[in-house]
C-alpha cells in the first residue's frame, strides 16, 4: 500500500511540475486593444518587465488593484522600466463596459480585449485577477491570483528583483 501511495505522490508531483513547465514563455495569441488594432502577445515589447493583469469590469478585487497599481504605475516605470498590460476578460455582452471604465479611471496603460478567453486559457487562467510577471525575454518569472491590499507591494518587489531599466 505505502508503495501505490509512494507512487501516487511522485507520478502527481511529476505531473504538476511537468505542467508548471509547460508555461514558461509568454503565449502567442491575438487579441485587440481598445480601438480595435490587432495586438500579439507575444510580441509587447519586452524592454524591460511586463505586467500582465488579467481582470473584468464585473470584478470587484480586479478594479481594485488595477487601480492601486495605476496609482503607484509612474513610480514603477521611472524606477524600473516596467510596463503592465490589463487584459480584460469581459464577454462579449460585457465588452463595451471596458472603454468606459477605463477612460472614466485614465489608465494610463494598454489595455487588451480577451472576450473569448483564448489569452486566458493559453495562460492557464482559472479565475481572475490573475496577474503574470515577465522579464525582457519572454519568460514568466511570477504569478499571483487573487488580490488583497499589499500585493501590490509583493509584485513591486519581483518586479525590483528583475533590476532597473
Amino acid at each position: 500500500m505505502k508503495t501505490i501511495f509512494f507512487s501516487s505522490f511522485f507520478f502527481l508531483a511529476f505531473a504538476f511540475f511537468a505542467q508548471e513547465s509547460d508555461l514558461k514563455q509568454l503565449p502567442s495569441v491575438d487579441l485587440k486593444d481598445l480601438k480595435g488594432k490587432k495586438v500579439n502577445t507575444a510580441s509587447l515589447g519586452f524592454k524591460g518587465p511586463v505586467v500582465i493583469s488579467f481582470w473584468a469590469t464585473w470584478c470587484s478585487p480586479c478594479k481594485k488593484e488595477l487601480n492601486t497599481i495605476h496609482e503607484l504605475y509612474a513610480d514603477w516605470q521611472a524606477e524600473t522600466g516596467v510596463t503592465l498590460v490589463a487584459v480584460s476578460i469581459d464577454d462579449e455582452k460585457t465588452k463595451n463596459s471596458v472603454l468606459t471604465y477605463v477612460n472614466g479611471k485614465a489608465w494610463d496603460f494598454p489595455v487588451l480585449l480577451d472576450p473569448n478567453g483564448d489569452f486566458k486559457r493559453a495562460m492557464g487562467v482559472n479565475n481572475v485577477p490573475h496577474t503574470f510577471l515577465i522579464d525582457k525575454d519572454g519568460n514568466i518569472v511570477y504569478s499571483h491570483n487573487n488580490y488583497a491590499p499589499g500585493d501590490e507591494e509583493k509584485l513591486y518587489e519581483e518586479i525590483k528583483k528583475l533590476g532597473a531599466k
